[in-house]
């Protein structure tokens, strides 16, 4: 996650504020590469799928072949010197970098990684502890960026006005791309394959029509999936669109970088602390059951926080803080979600399709991203932000108040209400799957 969450926090600030680009290029910038996404995405899943497993595994491989590229091109996004670009060179570049990085390289070895999960345990309490896991690393990641970048890519002009040094988003680069590198190699020399999946590369290829057929059926049959697609747009609405928000809500609104690199390091640390006791409470209380109260409560402060319109930076920060608590939680133990949905989907359909209905998932995570990009884009463009400025007036800081508190008030509450009503895999039943699972495995052996 060194390049998500950098990325996800601080690309729209390098692109407005560094290159000078109009949040609402921008915002279209990340709605077009959805669309890309929409084929790299489902296409790498039933590449993963449908092609004869190497030595290495079905799904690990995939993390050696592809770090080199998701590091370079991770660097690419941070150019200082496009700064000296003409306009219109500028945002060919980003349009290049920027879909090459996200809906290539980052699909590639996400896509892999993410279903992988399904073959190194069939045991859900085991899943769900690879689910907190991975939300431990990405934690740890969110804590260094989070803390550190304001810190290091932040100063204070003459007149007291926060700016942002430009080259130093690219020294970031550099050096995170080295981390990542390391730590995709560690990954996949020490992740093991455990469920061995049937071969499926020899059986007898049906058209594409028929298989775009057949995955359309059986995805969007999947109240399941589409429950979870519902909420994970919604989450991620809210979520990115916070950490978008933040750097300029605190760095223009209250004034107070110093402040965005202590409420980064509160968000991930809020990880850390649920991590240790997310396993039991969705062992007891069923992950969707638990996730759905979770989220009621952050929409709840978020709410709190939109009428009260505070011009405190530290009440905001701890109220904010409380609220991403439920927010945190559900992102622990989401992972979890995937596996127990493509089992659903193997006892519906008789087939296991777990980087279709990874990549699937992935789409929608992304969708969330993407619009969480371009409402925040358009919603700076809309409010009056003017790129590359110093100061904002005040009409427009309060705006930015309002975006930043009320939309995820509205996007968790939605998150919520989707797992509610939609997502039908609560405890019971998922226990239900496993055994089921289980008995036709001891059969087919």
């Amino acid at each position: 996650d060194m390049f998500f969450i950098f990325s996800s926090s601080f690309l729209m600030l390098f692109y407005t504020k560094v290159l000078g680009i109009s949040g609402a290029v921008v915002g279209t910038l990340f709605l077009t590469a959805r669309i890309v996404d929409a084929f790299t995405d489902i296409g790498m899943g039933r590449l993963i799928d449908t092609l004869k497993p190497s030595k290495d595994g079905r799904f690990r491989v995939w993390i050696k072949r592809v770090a080199p590229f998701a590091v370079i091109s991770g660097i690419l996004l941070f150019l200082n010197v496009a700064q000296d670009w003409p306009m219109n060179m500028r945002i060919v570049y980003i349009f290049v970098t920027y879909i090459f990085w996200g809906s290539f390289c980052y699909t590639a070895i996400n896509i892999p990684y993410g279903s992988m999960a399904s073959v190194i345990s069939d045991n859900p309490d085991h899943r769900s502890s690879l689910s907190i896991f991975r939300s431990v690393g990405a934690s740890l990641a969110s804590i260094f960026i989070s803390f550190f970048v304001p810190l290091f890519v932040y100063t204070t002009d003459a007149n007291g006005a926060q700016i942002v040094l430009g080259d130093r988003f690219t020294i970031i680069a550099i050096a995170f791309g080295v981390i990542a590198f390391v730590l995709y190699q560690f990954c996949y020399h020490f992740s093991i394959e455990r469920v061995q999946l049937p071969d499926t590369s020899e059986q007898p290829k049906e058209s594409f029509g028929i298989q775009v057929k057949n995955i359309i059926k059986g995805l969007t049959t999947n109240r399941a999936l589409v429950g979870i697609i519902v909420a994970a747009i919604f989450l991620l609405l809210a979520q990115l669109l916070v950490g978008t928000m933040n750097a300029y809500l605190y760095a223009d609104y209250f004034q107070n970088y110093r402040a965005l690199a202590i409420a980064g390091v509160a968000g991930a640390a809020g990880v850390l602390v649920l991590a240790p006791f997310s396993n039991k409470i969705a062992s007891r209380f069923g992950k969707k059951e638990s996730g759905t109260v979770a989220l009621l409560w952050s929409a709840t402060i978020y709410t709190i926080l939109f009428f009260m319109g505070t011009s405190n930076v530290w009440l905001f920060l701890v109220l904010a803080s409380l609220g991403n608590l439920g927010m945190n939680y559900f992102n622990i133990i989401i992972w979890a979600f995937i596996t127990d949905i493509i089992d659903y989907q193997e006892i519906r359909t008789g087939k296991r399709e777990d980087g279709t209905v990874y990549a699937v998932y992935s789409f929608a995570r992304k969708l969330g991203q993407a619009l969480a990009g371009g409402l925040g884009g358009f919603a700076l463009s809309a409010i009056g932000y003017v790129s590359a400025a110093s100061t904002q007036n005040q009409d427009v800081l309060d705006k930015i108040y309002g975006v930043a508190s009320g939309i995820p008030a509205i996007a968790y509450l939605l998150v919520a209400l989707s797992l509610f009503f939609i997502y039908p895999l609560g405890k019971k039943q998922v226990r239900e799957n496993t055994a089921i699972l289980a008995e036709r495995r001891k059969q087919q052996a």
